[in-house]
């Protein structure tokens, strides 16, 4: 059975990218059967994908039978629950159609599979949030103060969860097939071309004189080929294989290496041109330009990368590991740099497309014609130009799965559209906050980190801003710099304990124990934490919201000095190992030059300079000749 249900598997999943490439070249084909047609086969895929007997192996033939007999069920509700509001769709539309109980049976079924598969798939959490919603709908007329709402039976919740483009078929999902499935399917096709491994081996090379070595290498490398990937743990995945041994090889933890790799891979959803597709559906909610929007994410994230690289250099001095020498280091050729077009035409194509005006699935779609064509470079493409077959189901494999998550979204956007819930959660975010920014961005920012755990980026960013970001928004804070500050603790969500979904794909590549891979990538990203907040308090960073020279200058300095203080006091090292008390001041002076107070920036940098300079007549730890 489990050959057969891989055929299967590939066979759908190639259906999906093959139809995701028809509508980026010639728009939806029909949106009341593509948008339930598109959940259902997505469906299909996660059972068969992540069906019982894979999740909870046993040699039990009898429960085996049990197991695929569950599974079978749940296709069936799957084609009956789909095939049923097709049917009535046309007749809900005109709004003389009278609910039947078959009706509401039917599309209670639909519902208990999309929550199943999204447990299966990404865990109790969503699928939790998802039944509380339900249940919030049903029986939220009993709940005291500003949680009450007028009461809604079955009928009115399935009418709109289920049998209207409210809920599980709602806006969400004619985003994703539109505009994100393209690029998710470019991504499993760039990596089919070998076009990672060419990037590593250029990172390696022209990292090599830092004592970072692989570690260096495998940030930016991770970085470039985040930005095109879709999916966090895709990406760890798809260049841990290669960066994670050669870091532990260098000398480093285990753990160390894959939350290296969690950490960079991560940071390459926020890294623009493409920050993972997100930058696409941000346009589409705010109706900001792209162009602004990742104009806007561009010095963030570089700060972020900046600051792994900070981070692995100070690990790198406190463990006394060397830079690689000169003669060891990796020599590119002529054929290299050819091989490097296959990243970078591809993307090029995508920003010159972009700029001409074309849509976004427009460069998604051009970008994987130039990515197949330019993949034809590597001659192992040419030996076997099937691989790009492969590469097709693979892409749709990824856009079934997020077709789950977006699914169930749909139930809480549905109900929260229904209910009000989402007025009330930003009233009761303003009520607790009252007028106090920073408040009201710690609660966002807790909310964001627990409600993206688990989920893919772009799932995590529509949850997170729909339910939160009003709120804030209604403080004064500009509209795509909330956006922004959400996106960055979704993805942050994918490194924080205890789901931490990248750093539990790092780890058994690294062979460490998950939730010390995750600590290790927290720790390395910790001024990511920080960066939000500055973005919010110095829009001048954003380059496009009141953008003034001189605060702009004076921002970039501070942050660099912060960044320099937070993480050589977490690593316990600078030019050489730091006593317990500078380490304190270090963290208390790298927060103080954040402040709002220019008193308090002045002072702070003051007293960070004299420390720096006080903690740099320290014997050396690593001579001069390996330092950055």
């Amino acid at each position: 059975m489990n050959k057969a249900s891989t055929i299967i598997i590939w066979v759908l999943s190639t259906g999906i990218a093959l139809v995701a490439i028809y509508t980026a070249a010639f728009g939806i084909i029909d949106e009341i059967y593509q948008r339930s047609l598109t959940v259902a086969v997505s469906l299909i895929v996660a059972i068969f994908g992540s069906s019982l007997a894979r999740v909870y192996q046993t040699e039990n033939n009898k429960i085996k039978m049990g197991q695929w007999a569950i599974d079978f069920v749940l296709i069936f509700l799957v084609v009956l629950s789909i095939f049923w509001f097709s049917s009535v769709y046309d007749e809900l539309e005109s709004g003389l159609y009278s609910f039947l109980p078959d009706d509401l049976v039917v599309g209670c079924g639909g519902l208990l599979v999309v929550i199943e598969m999204t447990r299966r798939c990404f865990g109790w959490p969503l699928a939790t949030f998802a039944i509380l919603t339900i249940a919030y709908a049903l029986l939220g007329a009993e709940l005291p103060w500003i949680f009450a709402h007028g009461g809604y039976d079955l009928e009115e919740v399935m009418r709109t969860v289920w049998y209207s483009f409210d809920g599980v078929f709602g806006f969400i999902v004619i985003i994703v097939i539109s505009l994100i499935f393209i690029f998710i399917v470019f991504g499993a096709m760039l990596e089919a071309t070998g076009a990672g491994s060419t990037l590593l081996k250029i990172s390696i090379s022209l990292t090599g004189a830092l004592r970072g070595g692989p570690a260096h290498a495998a940030i930016a490398a991770s970085g470039f080929f985040g930005t095109i990937s879709g999916a966090v743990t895709a990406n760890v995945v798809g260049t841990g294989v290669f960066t994670i041994p050669m870091i532990k090889a260098r000398g480093f933890k285990n753990s160390f290496a894959g939350g290296v790799e969690a950490a960079a891979s991560s940071g390459g959803q926020f890294m623009p041109p493409v920050m993972g597709a997100v930058a696409f559906v941000m346009a589409d909610f705010t109706g900001i330009p792209y162009v602004i929007i990742i104009l806007a994410a561009l010095m963030p994230a570089l700060f972020y990368y900046g600051g792994l690289f900070i981070a692995v250099w100070v690990e790198a001095g406190r463990l006394g590991i060397k830079s690689i020498p000169k003669s060891e280091r990796e020599i590119l050729t002529r054929e290299d740099w050819i091989k490097s077009l296959m990243f970078f035409v591809p993307v090029i194509v995508i920003i010159a497309v972009l700029v001409s005006g074309r849509s976004p699935a427009a460069a998604g779609l051009w970008a994987t014609v130039a990515g197949v064509i330019m993949g034809f470079i590597n001659p192992e493409v040419r030996k076997k130009p099937q691989i790009f077959i492969n590469a097709l189901s693979k892409g749709g494999e990824q856009c079934a799965r997020i077709m789950v998550a977006v699914a169930a979204i749909g139930i809480i956007v549905g109900i929260m559209n229904l209910t009000g819930l989402g007025i009330r959660f930003s009233n009761m975010v303003l009520a607790f906050a009252g007028t106090n920014l920073f408040f009201a961005l710690v609660l966002m920012a807790l909310a964001s980190l627990v409600l993206g755990m688990g989920l893919p980026t772009i799932p995590a960013y529509v949850i997170i801003v729909i339910i939160m970001g009003g709120a804030i928004e209604k403080l004064g804070v500009p509209k795509m710099l909330v956006h922004l500050f959400v996106v960055y603790f979704g993805v942050l969500s994918a490194i924080t304990p205890p789901v931490a979904i990248a750093a539990y794909a790092a780890a058994p590549i690294a062979k460490a124990n998950p939730m010390n891979t995750a600590i290790q990538a927290l720790k390395l990203s910790s001024v990511g934490f920080m960066i939000p907040f500055v973005l919010i308090y110095n829009p001048s960073l954003s380059l496009v919201y009141e953008f003034e020279i001189f605060a702009f200058l004076s921002v970039i300095f501070r942050l660099a000095l912060a960044i320099w203080l937070v993480t050589t006091a977490m690593g316990g090292v600078d030019r050489a190992p730091l006593p317990a008390y500078s380490r304190v001041l270090r963290i208390a002076l790298g927060i103080t030059v954040l402040l709002t107070y220019v008193e308090a920036q002045i002072g702070g940098i003051i007293a960070a300079l004299i420390l720096l300079y006080v903690d740099s007549k320290r014997k050396k730890l690593i001579p001069s000749n390996t330092s950055p």
